[in-house]
């Protein structure tokens, strides 16, 4: 896995695709907030990993929470943090199986590199990236050279 750099100064506008998502669907996106810190991270934990559950309650560190979620009523659909494990770095995210393809996790991905952005940075690290085709196409990302062996390398894992 490679880490990517991401220009944060023209990030596409998601705003009508939010509404869209929100007028068709009822899908709200939003940074939750503290009473919903075990809610969030119980569900990362049992949809993705423990590892990205630690990322999320990270996330909780700070006020505003570095997280965004994509919910609908009662639901969570999707997360995305930042700066959880390092500074000025994109992820954890996911999206669930049977939501990807709406645009959730673009919205997520946008909103939290603004977030970014917001916080005084002109680029960002999208860390540990799998398939790199997606950021590329969503907002140009790049990918980082010799960036194989980044904060990841000796990652402790949950025995199954």
């Amino acid at each position: 896995m490679q880490d990517m750099l991401v220009r944060l100064l023209d990030l596409p506008d998601v705003s009508e695709e939010e509404n869209k998502l929100f007028e068709k669907e009822g899908v709200v996106f939003k940074k939750p907030i503290t009473p919903e810190k075990s809610i969030v991270v119980d569900w990362v934990g049992e949809h993705f990993s423990k590892n990205w559950a630690d990322e999320a309650l990270a996330a909780f560190a700070s006020l505003p929470v570095n997280c965004f979620i994509a919910q609908r009523e009662q639901e969570i659909l999707g997360f995305a943090c930042f700066e959880s494990t390092a500074k000025n770095f994109f992820g954890p995210t996911g999206v669930l199986p049977h939501e990807r393809g709406k645009g959730l996790g673009k919205i997520l991905l946008i909103k939290s590199l603004r977030a970014l952005k917001e916080m005084g940075y002109n680029y960002a690290v999208i860390g540990g990236v799998g398939p790199t085709s997606y950021y590329e196409k969503v907002v140009s990302a790049k990918i980082i050279e010799k960036s194989e062996r980044g904060i990841y390398k000796n990652l402790l894992k949950h025995s199954k």
